[in-house]
């Protein structure tokens, strides 16, 4: 997906977020944003490509504050947070177990920030209510029509916290018998899901876990290895988690594919350019 001019603050909120969790250095903050301003400056224009120039921005701090994975922490605390969660959900389910209720869930922890909870929120009742809501784009029946028609997915996961409620979806997933290969990132970047959290979360009773050989911004096709790309073109059938794998998975041919997307559209360029409103729950074939 190509830049709006509502990503210019947005790419400038990130990155102070990211130096502030990188590092105390000041004067080093300080230096990093001037030389960011000067990236964007060159690169922030019309038809540049968001995710791409989102993951060199993140990059550069990483290399620029010798900080790995600024957002260490919040993976932590979000996974433990999530998983606490997990019994409420479950019992929320089990008075109705319909598919589009474990979608739902699916994109509620996409919804939530869960590393900006505490134990004394109400995550219960923000489950309750959004469970209410109507999904705004509902391909359900689609959706299950690839479930019994095929025979393995991959499902590419989106941040941590958020993966917990994936297990729900992915256990659901199970029961049509197929074969789940779950892809996560190769390197830190964001909040997003690697090897290790999917792992914490236990994402692995079932499926395989795979790294799609890069640390970006959702999903930039030129940087995925050759061992992703091959999987990934193994597999017609195919489910996309979150804002940042749409922004990508959009830059390149999938009509070969059964893809689906499940997302919250969280910001104004994305509900512009699915054509939903803003905050609306999505299950959509493209």
């Amino acid at each position: 997906m190509k830049v709006s001019y509502e990503c210019g603050p947005c790419f400038l909120r990130q990155a102070k977020e990211a130096l502030d969790l990188s590092t105390d250095d000041e004067m080093l903050k300080m230096e990093i944003m001037g030389e960011i301003f000067k990236f964007l400056s060159e690169n922030f224009k019309e038809g540049t490509n968001s995710n791409s120039t989102g993951s060199t921005m993140h990059n550069f701090i990483k290399e620029r504050t010798g900080c790995r994975d600024p957002y260490f922490k919040e993976k932590i605390e979000g996974n433990e947070i999530a998983l606490k969660y997990l019994p409420d959900v479950k019992r929320i389910l089990e008075k109705d177990d319909s598919l589009e209720n474990y979608v739902k869930i699916a994109i509620i922890g996409n919804i939530l920030d869960f590393g900006a909870f505490t134990l004394d929120d109400d995550i219960e009742s923000v489950i309750r209510s959004s469970l209410e809501k109507e999904l705004a784009i509902k391909d359900i029946d689609e959706f299950e029509k690839s479930l019994k028609s095929n025979d393995k997915v991959l499902y590419l996961v989106d941040n941590t916290g958020e993966i917990v409620f994936d297990k729900l979806l992915l256990a659901k997933i199970k029961e049509y018998g197929l074969d789940i290969t779950i892809a996560v990132k190769s390197e830190p970047i964001l909040n997003d899901a690697c090897m290790k959290e999917a792992l914490d979360a236990g994402l692995d009773e079932f499926g395989q876990i795979v790294e799609i050989g890069a640390g970006t911004v959702g999903y930039v096709d030129s940087k995925i290895s050759d061992e992703f790309r091959e999987i990934f073109n193994s597999h017609k059938f195919i489910i996309s988690k979150g804002m940042g794998n749409y922004e990508g998975l959009t830059e390149i041919d999938l009509s070969d594919k059964e893809i689906f997307f499940l997302l919250c559209a969280k910001c104004k360029t994305i509900s512009w350019d699915i054509g939903v409103n803003l905050h609306d729950m999505l299950l959509f074939k493209r």
